[in-house]
């Protein structure tokens, strides 16, 4: 029978044969019906028979308003068992037609309760009709579903023992049990009925319908598997099924079915089986059960063999989930969570965090949770490489719906006389430069005298002996080794050269260094149009001008006659010099020689530095400097010696001596292979199931004081983290070739553990090593789609390619059996860590290699480069350096002032100078983003640069740059915190002088010139982001938040200038890694204690954003399907100049006419629209992750799991939301 559409149900004559029925039956309601039930059976039976032989019937009936009120009443008066079930089957067919609206009316109408009260009036006849019976429950499963108090209408009746006695009475009769089943499977969904029904041996009930293989009855054993399932998600019933011995019964059922089955024609009934057994593995006895009855390797075994299958992917995902559940909870083979490393605060705020972390007693600080709750949220469909986006931004509670907090409002709360001693940073607002001369050479001293790095450094401070890398093989004996003397070159960056005999006499040309001038600035559309000026004009055609490829070969070969270079791409240098070491510095013998354990000497368990690393060994160091003119190891030597660690480092990581040169190839994401998750995840379970098979031999343990290298005859690799920015605390060996590796947590803090940068060696030539972090915290990564680690070779580097490159294969990033702590998780309990797990190999024998979460980028690099920036500088340059502050750990945090010399003495021309709007710019606040340093780099060396486009924004702006507010943070290898144990970018509210002394007195620099009315133009905090893919900003809008959450506001209460997003349009339109459609304008209550929102709102800074970087790579533009590297985050910083350039036209533009709002006519957005949601984040100011990802088999966890651990994850990570 075709199913009408509503629609045709309108308009049916009234005058037909079946509403005269109606009628009839109508008139006999009551005490009639009674009296003559043979005329109630004939008429009911020819309504039944007009509407199986007529499809126009059943719309009659239902386009009539009374009809079905007609028939129910009928049905609730009958009292003759023929009548009633006359009217059950008018009722089955009305509803068998129909999308869902005809049961819907029956239930508006209490069709549902009059079903209820005929079953139990039903049940009390002796026997009861079975027909009647197999009509009622029919229908009740066809009703129960769409009814939503089904439930308790079913408990409140008393229907759920008829339903279950109706069982245990027949369970040979297959014809009426079906429908039962299925009614009891609806009478389940309520967890209190479920408990009810487990009361009356529900339970065990179940368990005597399924059965062994069978082809008989699939349909019954199914619906029952089904019942079985939701009453066991029930804990009571859960525990009744282990109490029974049952998770040795479903096992068994399980395996036989698994073994019987092998055309795969009921894989529902085996589906059906394995929910059973997660829901009752949900509770602590169940897992124990579970393990008891060995399921862990029938379940391994059985997944083994579904693999290669992919349509019993669906039995794979629910067995991985429920062993993973099972696996037993391990705390991390730590002996505290707390920081291998303790700083002592100058005093410790009560109620702060590292109060509350210091007053737990040792021992208690990582306490395994065995409790039922918060169990693992269960996805059941394989979503891996399903990346489609699931919005949930319309849901976000965080966003700020109180419009008094959305007005910026300036809130200087401290007097202008505190604020005085701040004036000092600003000598440009009041230099007239009388005693200067403007265009004399750079000797003639045209500028007020800028602190070097070195004197950012405390000049009492005495240098520390630095252990600096060393040689693993002698050299040639015909190579000539310079005097120590040379080797002690000047810090100012003059370096080592080479000796005559290693390079023939004819000096090479010097090679074109990273010019960052000339930058891609179109991608592709329409030019600007010109400026008013023809000056302007001149600028504006460079605005638009063609990238310039920057090309890392030398634009002349080396003599013939030095060395027959070898050219190859992303080999750009082969020149090296070498030097003699190791470098005794400050004339105190070294500690330590080379790398942890490697063949370079150590002193913990080698046999020393004289054998391979001693006085006459020669480090064959690439001359980078040929391609970095910014990067100097002398130079970086010296910084080092500087800077104050607390685990006072002594030896520096190879990459950051020899530096890093950017390949000139782009490294595509990595494709990821379908099941490579399933695989990791099932070689974790067979740790359990074979335990004899794991070696677990520590290796590296940074809690073990003076000698963390655990010596090894064996052939373990040699693991070392004890240099600046490094993080590695814990190596041990699990398989021959396989590591599990323990990162460690922030200096005063037991969490965030993210960031990593260490050293391997060891290591032999053409071995697949596999290496797992097994603390890391955040709930998803963008390592599961295309992102890898980084590693950085010294053999590569001495061969002439010293650069950071992309490696490792098999990479997932899934949670484990590693349980958090409930006082490191926010107090939840069951939360577990992630592990992030790659695979690599080697292809140098005696290598030493380091791994890194990101491209790094040390404070001591900082410093080097802001010396050689100095370098750079021409008397038209404006460039000072001060000290803004000293941090905690006592290094100086600096402040850079950049600008053009004014053109000429007079007056107008100093006016002009000063009365420059002001741009701020910040970055690393977080230490573990550290492609935030590296754009932060791009930006610094273009406005240093030569270029008209750096001379005009010279002109346009005077800039105020605090490149790194986290130096701490950044030595000590930590990922977020500083050494307060606080992310700094919650401070921005109420900053503390003597625990964020960085925050405290930049945000007392913008109090100062919004005090003196000179508050910037621009303020712009460079942060990276670990979880999405290009380059976006995120500002703050009154508008846009209101649109967002919703509230009611006028129309005056939103006067708003759109000029916050022009220049993150500029952006979109001149830089092929930013993406307006990431970027985000709303404010969040979460972030009010951030910069962007903090300089927004009481600085009165329109244009307030966060720039955030990926971590990864880019989804548009031409940098589409690669990952970023250093040259792409350098440009982006170059990119941001020239956008800021352009928003000095567009808003000179728009004054020139008089007002016109070109910032409007730039954006061209339409009313209420909003170009990409802000979503309720975690961790990073991430927006929730949008590439699906199911984390109980392939990947599970964030977007592809239920509601409820969505909600646990925002809770555990609330303290962590950030810019």
């Amino acid at each position: 029978m075709n199913k009408p559409k509503m629609a045709s149900e309108k308009g049916v004559p009234s005058n037909s044969s079946l509403l005269m029925l109606l009628d009839q039956i109508e008139r006999m309601n009551g005490e009639a019906m009674l009296r003559d039930a043979e005329l109630a059976r004939h008429v009911t039976a020819k309504i039944l028979h007009l509407i199986q032989t007529q499809e126009k019937s059943g719309r009659e009936i239902m386009s009539k308003g009374s009809g079905m009120e007609v028939i129910l009443a009928s049905l609730e008066n009958c009292r003759d068992v023929q009548t009633t079930l006359n009217i059950l089957y008018i009722l089955t067919e009305l509803l068998s037609v129909g999308r869902g609206h005809r049961v819907e009316v029956f239930i508006s109408k209490g069709g549902t309760g009059i079903l209820f009260q005929i079953l139990i009036s039903a049940s009390k006849e002796s026997p009861p009709s079975v027909e009647l019976m197999l009509q009622l429950h029919s229908l009740l499963a066809k009703v129960g579903p769409k009814d939503r108090r089904f439930g308790v209408k079913a408990r409140l009746s008393g229907a759920l023992n008829v339903t279950v006695n109706l069982i245990k009475q027949n369970l040979q009769n297959t014809k009426l049990l079906l429908p039962c089943l299925h009614v009891l499977r609806v009478y389940s969904s309520n967890l209190v009925n479920a408990m009810s029904l487990g009361k009356i041996e529900g339970v065990e009930l179940m368990f005597k319908i399924i059965g062994p293989y069978s082809k008989k009855n699939t349909s019954l054993l199914k619906v029952a598997l089904d019942a079985l399932g939701a009453l066991l998600k029930s804990k009571t019933n859960a525990r009744r099924a282990v109490d029974g011995g049952y998770v040795a019964v479903l096992l068994a059922l399980y395996q036989d079915w698994h073994r019987n089955d092998t055309r795969c024609r009921h894989i529902l009934i085996r589906k059906g089986l394995l929910v059973c057994l997660r829901n009752v593995t949900n509770i602590k006895l169940g897992r124990k059960a579970f393990i008891d009855a060995d399921g862990m390797r029938i379940l391994l075994n059985s997944s083994t063999e579904c693999l290669p299958v992919r349509t019993l992917d669906p039995l794979v995902n629910t067995s991985s989930l429920i062993m993973r559940k099972c696996f037993p909870k391990n705390r991390l083979p730590l002996p505290t969570i707390k920081s291998a490393f303790h700083f002592q605060l100058p005093h410790i705020p009560a109620g702060g965090p590292v109060a509350q972390l210091y007053s737990h007693p040792p021992g208690v600080d990582d306490v395994v949770d065995d409790s039922d709750d918060n169990e693992e949220a269960e996805a059941d469909t394989d979503t891996e490489n399903d990346e489609d986006e699931k919005d949930n931004c319309m849901l976000n509670d965080d966003i700020e719906t109180d419009l008094n907090k959305l007005y910026p409002k300036r809130s200087l709360c401290r007097p202008f006389e505190d604020l005085k001693v701040y004036e000092r940073f600003f000598l440009e607002l009041s230099e007239d430069f009388q005693g200067y001369t403007l265009k004399g050479p750079k000797s003639t001293n045209s500028m007020p005298s800028s602190a070097s790095p070195s004197s950012l450094s405390a000049s009492a401070r005495s240098p520390r002996p630095v252990t600096v890398p060393s040689a693993q093989t002698q050299p040639p004996n015909d190579i000539p080794i310079p005097s120590s003397q040379e080797d002690r070159s000047s810090t100012k960056g003059h370096g080592t050269q080479p000796s005559s005999s290693a390079l023939t006499s004819t000096p090479s040309p010097p090679l074109t260094p990273l010019d960052l001038d000339n930058i891609h600035l179109s991608k592709g559309k329409k030019e600007e149009a010109s400026s008013p000026s023809d000056g302007d004009r001149v600028i504006e055609k460079e605005l638009v001008s063609p990238f310039e490829c920057v090309s890392l070969e030398e634009k002349e070969d080396l003599n013939a006659d030095a060395s027959e270079r070898v050219r190859q791409e992303g080999s750009p240098i082969n020149a090296t010099r070498h030097i003699q070491s190791p470098l005794l510095l400050g004339g105190i013998p070294t500690l330590r020689v080379g790398s942890g354990g490697s063949n370079l000497g150590s002193d913990c368990g080698s046999e020393g530095a004289d054998e391979e690393g001693g006085e006459g060994a020669v480090l064959e160091v690439p001359d980078t400097a040929r391609l970095l003119p910014l990067h100097n190891p002398d130079l970086y030597v010296e910084m080092v010696k500087e800077t104050c660690s607390v685990p006072q480092y002594a030896e520096v990581a190879y990459p950051d001596y020899f530096g890093h040169v950017a390949p000139t190839f782009k490294e595509p994401l990595l494709e990821r292979l379908y099941g490579v998750q399933r695989s990791k995840i099932f070689q974790d379970i067979e740790r359990l199931i074979h335990p004899n098979d794991i070696l677990d031999k520590v290796v590296y343990d940074l809690d073990i004081p003076n000698c963390p290298l655990v010596k090894d005859e064996g052939e373990s690799l040699k693991f070392n983290s004890q240099f600046e920015s490094g993080n590695l605390r814990k190596a041990i060996r699990v398989r021959k070739y396989e590591y599990d590796l323990v990162l460690n947590a922030d200096i005063n803090s037991n969490h965030y553990h993210q960031w990593f940068y260490f050293e391997v060696s060891g290591m032999r030539v053409g071995v697949t090593y596999r290496f797992n972090i097994i603390n890391c915290e955040k709930s998803n990564s963008q390592f599961n789609y295309g992102m890898q680690v980084l590693m950085y070779s010294v053999q590569e580097a001495i061969s002439g390619r010293p650069c950071w490159v992309r490696t490792g294969t098999d990479i997932c990033y899934y949670k484990n059996y590693f349980a958090r702590s409930s006082i490191a998780a926010g107090g939840q309990k069951g939360k577990s860590y992630y592990t992030l797990t790659f695979s690599t190999s080697f292809s140098h024998k005696d290598d030493v290699c380091y791994f890194a979460y990101h491209y790094p980028y040390t404070f001591s690099t900082l410093k080097m480069h802001l010396s050689k920036l100095e370098d750079l500088r021409t008397p038209q340059i404006y460039l000072r350096q001060d000290v803004l502050c000293e941090t905690l750990g006592g290094n100086h945090c600096p402040l850079l002032t950049i600008t053009a010399m004014p053109e000429s003495k007079s007056s107008n021309h100093i006016y002009q100078f000063r009365n420059r709007p002001l741009i701020f710019l910040s970055a690393r606040v977080h230490p573990g983003e550290t492609n935030a340093s590296w754009v932060m780099k791009g930006t610094l060396e273009f406005l240093m640069g030569t270029s008209t486009l750096a001379a005009s924004l010279r002109e346009a702006y005077i800039f105020k740059i605090v490149p790194m507010l986290n130096p701490d943070g950044v030595i000590n290898g930590n990922h977020r915190c500083s050494l307060s144990g606080e992310d700094l970018n919650r401070q921005w509210q109420s900053p503390n002088p003597e625990l964020h002394p960085t925050i405290y007195h930049t945000k007392s620099l913008l109090q100062y010139l919004a005090h003196i009315q000179r508050a910037p133009l621009v303020f712009c905090d460079y942060h990276g982001h670990s979880r999405k893919k290009n380059v976006f900003m995120y500002g703050c809008s009154l508008k846009e938040t209101v649109w967002q959450s919703n509230i009611s506001a006028t129309s005056s209460d939103l006067q708003e200038d759109l000029g916050y997003r022009s220049l993150p349009k500029i952006l979109s339109e001149i830089a092929p890694a930013f993406s307006m459609a990431s970027s985000s304008f709303v404010v969040e209550r979460s972030k009010e204690s951030t910069a962007r929102v903090v300089v927004w709102r009481e600085i009165g800074v329109q244009r307030s954003y966060t720039m955030e970087s990926t971590l990864c790579g880019c989804d548009q533009g031409k940098y589409k399907g690669y990952q970023i590297g250093t040259r792409e985050l350098e440009e982006m910083g170059a990119q941001f100049c020239v956008a800021l350039l352009r928003l000095k036209r567009l808003i000179g533009f728009r004054n020139h006419q008089h007002g016109w709002d070109l910032d409007n006519d730039v954006i061209t957005i339409p009313a209420k629209t909003v170009s990409s949601p802000t979503t309720y984040v975690m961790e990073e100011d991430e927006p929730s992750f949008l590439e699906a990802i199911d984390y109980s088999a392939e990947s599970n966890d964030e977007d592809a799991e239920p509601e409820n651990e969505l909600a646990d994850e925002a809770q555990e990570n609330l303290d962590q939301l950030s810019d």
